[in-house]
């Protein structure tokens, strides 16, 4: 499973390579898109028939729509894979009842987490997933600096993106993560979040 969600992962990036380099070929046409205008294949449909390209432009960017149907084709097959997968872990329906967490963010978090039993406590789930600061010594004073980073990259980023959904719909979190960020700043207001997001879950 954490192979798929692996290369589920790089398609995605590689998906997104593509777009940010046929946004930039427009934009520098004089066409100014935004990156959403490249999601659905009818939207794709629509930039090939733009006007005001140059014949070479016209075909790199009919390249780029064809690279993207094919990568979005391989995409779907990746997750309707990593949903199937997950529908059979242990905890699929509970950590899918929270708000933000749909199938496929669920099945990433669930094969990070494995048996939530190894975890003594939401602190050392957080630190497993790297989103608690390191702590260093500094003139006999102890620091807090970036959080650790340490652990699975991708759930990381999945626990960061649920939490911005829930965020959204969940008042008890738009609370918590306002309240911080009044006072913190918006990073550390949606890392503390996540860790709330991970108390949760």
């Amino acid at each position: 499973l954490q192979k798929i969600i692996t290369a589920r992962d790089k398609l995605v990036k590689c998906r997104s390579t593509v777009k940010n380099q046929m946004h930039g070929l427009l934009n520098s046409s004089g066409i100014i898109t935004e990156r959403e205008m490249f999601g659905s294949d009818k939207q794709l449909e629509a930039v090939i028939n733009l006007k005001g390209l140059s014949e070479a432009d016209e075909f790199v960017v009919g390249s780029y729509v064809n690279t993207i149907k094919n990568l979005n084709a391989e995409i779907k097959k990746l997750e309707e894979k990593i949903n199937e997968s997950g529908s059979k872990l242990n905890g699929f329906e509970n950590i899918t009842s929270i708000t933000g967490i749909g199938k496929l963010s669920g099945t990433i978090l669930l094969n990070a987490i494995g048996n939530i039993d190894k975890f003594s406590s939401p602190k050392k789930l957080a630190a497993y997933f790297g989103i608690v600061p390191r702590n260093h010594d500094s003139g006999g004073k102890q620091k807090h600096g970036h959080i650790t980073k340490y652990g699975n990259k991708i759930a990381r980023t999945t626990l960061v993106q649920v939490t911005l959904i829930s965020i959204r719909y969940s008042e008890y979190l738009r609370k918590f993560y306002n309240r911080l960020k009044a006072s913190k700043g918006a990073g550390k207001a949606i890392i503390a979040t996540s860790r709330k997001m991970l108390d949760i879950i």
